[in-house]
């Protein structure tokens, strides 16, 4: 009687074994995969001829796990690109011109997939399975082999961030599609922002503190892709970020900055100058009056709380930028991206690697992508050929003078250019006015608008840009100390003169 037992005992510990080596790595595991869904929607495909458009956006030849089914999944999506008939007659012959018949098991094994399946009902359904097994499977593979270099030594770890983040980014892009809207929901959706808008003076979108550009434009639109192009100096950065401390400190929306030229301390500064209307020149070299830091503590107060964050990350790629924008989408709740400049950024690896004109059309459409994905708007800073300054007359840029400008110019929604005729030492209009603080945005394309010359005001020594018709400072002269009220009705006394900055400030880029 031992004896049968001592065997029994053997068995168990045997199988316990095996239980442990199909648990190690060593033994290995199954990828995700799901050959007998595979098997049904190709055989839905051969009996049903509509069952096709059901899984086209859904399913692509690699979503398939089986070599075999790759290859009849092609066979079926050449047929439809010619718009054959689908069965199994015609699956056949087209595998065998392909010459793959005999691969995927001949005639009898494209016979026997019709009969794995009933009907196409839920072909669909199944579909989605097969596509998710697949996404299983490929973040399986980038895992991999991202733990794999990871162990390397030799492999620099933002390089290998980098890739990771750029092949998870085309797993998502490649496999996650949005489906469509019917004409009842969009209608009522249409109809319920009208109905905000309404109450709302006529801004749909971020309002930019500019009543004339906000009069075109009605704010600047979710989803959208704005340009904004000009020469150095002429006042890219002063622009944004008057635009953005509107948007931020008046109307309470949350605004990102991506500064890849100067850092995050030179924008606040800048801001400061802005709020305080104390010259830059005096808040670097900080000798202030006793009634200036006054000025400075009293209306500082609404910086404080703006929601503008900043990031000054320089060289960022567009991987990166996507992932911040998403991380600040969710956590801070942003209505509006500003990138200081386009031209700045890397496409980082893969796609326009290397070729300039390549990289700025990938960088353009991963921006334009951004704004789609986050459905707000991506304000794009972007700098001008030097044809401009070649060109005769009053020097007013144009479409044709982006860098780059096929890429920018497609993928924008609006593009526009400031023009400061004072830049170019032309001191009066045409009609013989003077032209001392005037500026223009030129909208030259707005894809769901008109096109104008917006006239704005530039106050250069606070590198700020207002509206024209704002009189709160008088340009001809120095101010002689007037009272101002801060936030809390506090009377204060403005600084006794206007110091106008340095040569060196005025060459700065702003």
């Amino acid at each position: 009687m031992e004896e049968p037992r001592t065997e029994a005992k053997q068995v168990a510990k045997n199988l316990s074994v095996v239980r442990t080596q199909i648990n190690t790595p060593e033994y290995g595991k199954l990828p995700p995969q799901a050959v007998d869904l595979e098997e049904a929607v190709i055989g839905a495909l051969m009996l049903d001829k509509e069952a096709l458009t059901d899984v086209i956006d859904i399913l692509k030849k690699e979503s398939f796990y089986k070599e075999d089914h790759q290859l009849i999944y092609e066979a079926i999506l050449d047929l439809f690109q010619r718009s054959e008939p689908i069965d199994i007659l015609t699956v056949t012959q087209e595998l065998k011109k392909k010459g793959t018949l005999e691969q995927v098991g001949g005639p009898f094994y494209i016979a026997q997939l019709t009969n794995r399946v009933a009907s196409s009902a839920n072909v669909e359904f199944h579909a989605r399975i097969i596509s998710q097994k697949h996404i299983q499977r490929e973040l399986i593979k980038i895992s991999s082999e991202t733990i794999k270099s990871a162990y390397d030594e030799t492999v620099d770890v933002f390089d290998l961030l980098d890739q990771a983040e750029a092949r998870l980014f085309e797993v998502a892009e490649g496999n996650i599609r949005k489906s469509y809207d019917d004409m009842n929901k969009l209608l009522h959706k249409a109809i319920k922002q009208l109905e905000i808008i309404s109450k709302q003076d006529g801004t749909s979108g971020v309002p930019t503190g500019f009543m004339n550009l906000d009069r075109v434009t009605g704010g600047f639109q979710k989803s959208d892709m704005i340009v904004l192009a000009a020469r150095p100096g002429m006042g890219k950065t002063a622009f944004v970020l008057s635009l953005a401390r509107n948007s931020a400190v008046d109307y309470k929306k949350g605004v990102a900055v991506f500064s890849l030229e100067m850092s995050s301390l030179q924008l606040v500064n800048r801001l400061i100058a802005s709020e305080t209307e104390i010259a830059a020149e005096k808040l670097k070299k900080g000798n202030l009056e006793p009634h200036e830091w006054e000025q400075l503590n009293a209306r500082i107060g609404k910086l404080t709380n703006a929601p503008i964050y900043i990031n000054d990350t320089p060289g960022l790629s567009v991987f990166e930028l996507r992932a911040q924008c998403r991380r600040l989408k969710a956590e801070k709740d942003i209505q509006m991206v500003i990138i200081d400049y386009l031209q700045l950024m890397s496409a980082g690896t893969g796609e326009g690697k290397g070729n300039r004109e390549q990289e700025i059309s990938t960088i353009s459409r991963a921006i334009k992508g951004i704004a789609k994905e986050l459905d707000i708007p991506i304000i794009a800073l972007s700098q001008l050929s030097r044809a401009v300054e070649t060109r005769g007359g009053d020097k007013k840029p144009m479409l044709s003078d982006l860098r780059e400008s096929g890429a920018i110019e497609q993928d924008a929604d609006m593009v526009m250019f400031i023009y400061r005729p004072e830049y170019y030492n032309l001191t009066e209009d045409a009609d013989g006015n003077s032209t001392a603080g005037m500026a223009e945005l030129i909208i030259a394309k707005h894809r769901n608008g008109s096109t104008e010359d917006v006239k704005i005001r530039f106050v250069n020594h606070l590198a700020k840009f207002t509206n024209w018709d704002n009189d709160n400072f008088d340009k001809s002269a120095a101010p002689q100390g007037p009272q101002i009220e801060d936030n809390y009705g506090t009377k204060i006394l403005q600084s006794s003169k206007w110091d106008s900055t340095d040569e060196d400030d005025t060459e700065a880029p702003f």
